[in-house]
């Protein structure tokens, strides 16, 4: 009986013992059992959000105009706002016809006009009589729209520029003109622009996907592995793309890159996992029990890695052109879904692939990087005299860029189809630029008197107004309705101005404020112009404010992560010193070279540079700090180049790999600079990470060992106890002080009593 007693308070015992364990245990390695205790669990939830996102991604809108992405402050925004209230806002187009009489483009003219979805044709029949005979037409009086057996047409449509109305309108005037139709304008560059980017996106990725595995094959341990990678990032992609219907509509930029650039910055996550998980079971542990310890090891290193490539992405949500805000929070979503399938999803993963990874297990392909790592110890005077030489240069350089910032630059962008017919078409007519003014219905008199003197600009192809439209002393009821209703409302009148500059230009730009100071002066109130050109104005005047504070938030978030991760002042400054001087260099050779730049990229990348690839000094770093407590400078910045170079170089390459095919693939400029920009600024970020931060980390060496937080704890501990000794030693003077004012009270009392005595 006794026995048994004493064997139940042994068992009572341990379970207690037990439980003190598990409380007193690791918060990662508890997640770390939760996560394998209810993989299978775990799996179903992936699973579902699987299939939820292949059905939510079919309904996400995908927005191909940038004047939506203006604030609402802009002019040019309000003045888009009441013409689309007041008129609607018709889609455009320029045709020209090759090949063709006077007679065959009046009868093509009409067949156009015809097509369900256009509202009209301008053409100079509207102000000749082209059936009077040819030899009593003027040249000079139809030669904007007619010679060299060439006719040149502006069409309006019924609805949007982006509308499927009008994408279907144009298809169908296609047909009508076949091979001698040339085709121009916002609504074909919008057209053109949605079928391109959705067919090249596809190869796009495809291509990344077939080069990324082939990286993956030859960085890793196992011929499984690069599947295990990529399922996993495939899941997390499309986990965030399917959860972009939360957003409602998402521009075509964010669409189509987002994908790419998740799967090129947040492959470092599902290695750092496997990596450990690999050492684990080098141990001799079972698969389970590596497999918590890989977990606890690794998910420190996967947060502050996720964490600073997030902080940099959510930068561009504070952009006002909000292109930013929807790049910025997708980017950032994507990080944040691939951390979370790493964390929880990979480990069913990797012990589902532990038998194959093993059977197809392989000698490793790269090299120790002993020789490499001592050859830039060895070099590290030359690396920082080299940067000092470059820095400044290219910091200048840098902000002296050329860009383009409207549609036309996204849409017909070189190489496009849309872009030689505006070529040809210029050629032979010169440029049409169409401006809307939009001004208060008070006074006809005004309206006329404004109409003549634009039309009188040497710039000015045509003018259309209710007033040029309407003879003088004939009632507006004798025109039909919907000619009258395109050009005025009870409150507003609307005047079509075309002019012969590009969309975008600095004579463009000109002209659209000399039109708008003429609208201004008949109408000074409640008057704008809107179209193209000063929707781009606005938009370059809202990006150039955007892009020095996006960099700023960008840098202010990655220093905060990088000195609480490290507990230091001085480490964060060096840690993105290599980075930033890569993104000068990237942002400055395109003006050394003479380029044109689409804005887009350059306000992006900076950011998605610094996110994407400042992980790469902190492992740098990290390994330089640790190695140091055992080892000497040099031997410190050997190892942990040694340690860290296979790391940066798979991931290196993988973004290096995703910026250049995107770039060599898409025909439109938009994407395809920022790729380049991406590719190109990883590589110089790779290459000024491995040479010129280890020569910084020696440099400053004894304030990186250091450390400044032990410092503070130190010397806060020390005026702590300083003031609690002076406490001590305030209050024992004061008690002694007390206590001698006593002992003379005492003595006087004392005397007194004796005087009385005697």
């Amino acid at each position: 009986m006794g026995q048994k007693l004493l064997s139940k308070l042994k068992g009572r015992k341990d379970r207690v013992n037990e439980q003190e364990g598990v409380r007193k245990e690791k918060i990662s390695c508890r997640l770390a059992r939760f996560i394998i205790h209810k993989k299978g669990w775990i799996e179903g939830v992936f699973a579902a959000g699987c299939l939820f996102s292949l059905f939510a991604m079919l309904f996400v809108n995908v927005n191909y105009d940038l004047t939506e992405y203006l604030p609402e402050t802009a002019q040019s925004c309000i003045g888009l706002d009441l013409m689309e209230k007041e008129f609607g806002y018709p889609g455009t187009a320029r045709v020209m016809l090759k090949d063709v009489t006077l007679y065959e483009a009046k009868q093509y003219k009409d067949k156009l006009e015809a097509v369900d979805g256009v509202d009209q044709a301008l053409w100079c029949d509207n102000i000749v009589n082209i059936y009077s005979g040819e030899d009593f037409i003027n040249e000079k009086d139809i030669e904007d729209y007619y010679k060299d057996g060439c006719a040149v047409m502006d069409v309006t449509f019924e609805e949007g520029d982006t509308s499927q109305k009008t994408s279907q309108a144009i298809d169908e005037m296609k047909a009508i003109t076949g091979d001698k139709g040339s085709y121009v304008g916002m609504a074909v560059q919008n057209k053109s622009l949605t079928e391109n980017v959705e067919s090249e996106m596809h190869l796009i990725l495809t291509v990344a996907v077939i080069m990324i595995f082939v990286v993956l094959c030859i960085t890793t341990n196992a011929w499984s592995e690069p599947v295990l990678f990529l399922l996993v990032m495939g899941v997390a992609i499309l986990l965030n793309r399917g959860t972009n219907i939360f957003i409602g509509t998402v521009s075509f930029l964010t669409n189509n890159v987002a994908m790419v650039l998740q799967l090129a910055t947040s492959m470092d996550y599902s290695i750092f996992l496997l990596d450990a998980y690999s050492r684990e079971k080098q141990k001799g542990l079972p698969d389970e029990e590596a497999m918590v310890g890989a977990i606890d090891a690794a998910i420190n290193s996967i947060f502050a890695s996720s964490l600073t490539t997030v902080v940099g992405f959510m930068a561009l949500v504070f952009m006002n052109f909000t292109i930013g805000f929807d790049m910025g929070l997708v980017l950032a979503k994507g990080i944040v879904f691939s951390l979370i399938t790493v964390v929880f999803f990979m480990p069913a993963m990797i012990l589902k692939f532990e038998k194959w990874n093993t059977k197809t297990r392989h000698r490793p392909f790269l090299p120790s990087f002993r020789k490499f790592s001592q050859w830039v110890y060895r070099m590290r005077y030359a690396s920082l005299i080299i940067l000092a030489l470059l820095a400044p240069p290219a910091y200048v350089a840098q902000g002296m860029n050329d860009f383009l910032f409207g549609n036309s630059a996204v849409g017909a962008s070189e190489g496009t189809q849309v872009y030689e017919d505006d070529e040809a078409i210029a050629e032979k007519f010169g440029r049409s630029n169409m401006l809307l003014a939009l001004y208060p219905n008070t006074s006809p008199v005004a309206e006329k008197a404004m109409s003549e003197e634009i039309d009188g600009l040497p710039y000015v192809k045509s003018v259309t107004s209710l007033s040029d439209t309407l003879p003088q002393g004939i009632p507006e009821d004798f025109l039909p309705y919907s000619v009258t209703s395109q050009l005025h409302t009870e409150e507003y009148c609307r005047m079509l101005i075309y002019i012969r500059t590009k969309t975008e230009s600095d004579q463009a730009f000109r002209c659209a404020d000399e039109l708008e100071g003429i609208v201004r002066k008949y109408y000074p109130d409640q008057s704008f112009l809107v179209g193209e050109t000063p929707s781009t104005q606005d938009i370059k005047t809202t990006i150039t404010a955007d892009n020095a504070r996006v960099n700023m938030l960008s840098l202010a978030g990655v220093f905060l992560v990088v000195m609480f991760s490290f507990r230091s002042l001085i480490i964060p400054v060096i840690v993105m010193i290599p980075i930033e001087v890569a993104i000068f260099l990237n942002m400055a050779i395109p003006y050394l070279m003479g380029e044109t730049m689409v804005f887009m990229g350059y306000i992006i990348v900076s950011s998605i540079q610094l996110g994407a690839t400042v992980d790469y000094s902190i492992l740098l770093t990290n390994n330089y700090v640790s190695s140091r407590r055992s080892l000497s400078r040099k031997e410190a910045c050997v190892r942990a180049l040694m340690l860290s170079c296979p790391s940066i170089f798979t991931s290196g390459a993988i973004i290096i790999l995703a910026g250049y095919i995107i770039h060599f693939i898409s025909s439109t400029a938009a994407i395809g600079d920022l790729g380049h920009l991406i590719g190109r600024g990883a590589l110089l970020s790779v290459l000024l990470v491995l040479t010129v931060l280890p020569a910084l980390l020696v440099l400053f060496d004894r304030m990186i060992t250091s450390n400044e937080w032990e410092r503070l704890q130190r010397h806060v501990k020390r005026r702590r106890e300083r003031r609690r000794v002076l406490t001590r030693t305030a209050r024992e003077t004061i008690a002694r002080k007390m206590s001698g004012t006593k002992t003379a009270k005492e003595h006087k009392e004392s005397a007194e009593v004796s005087s009385d005595e005697i």
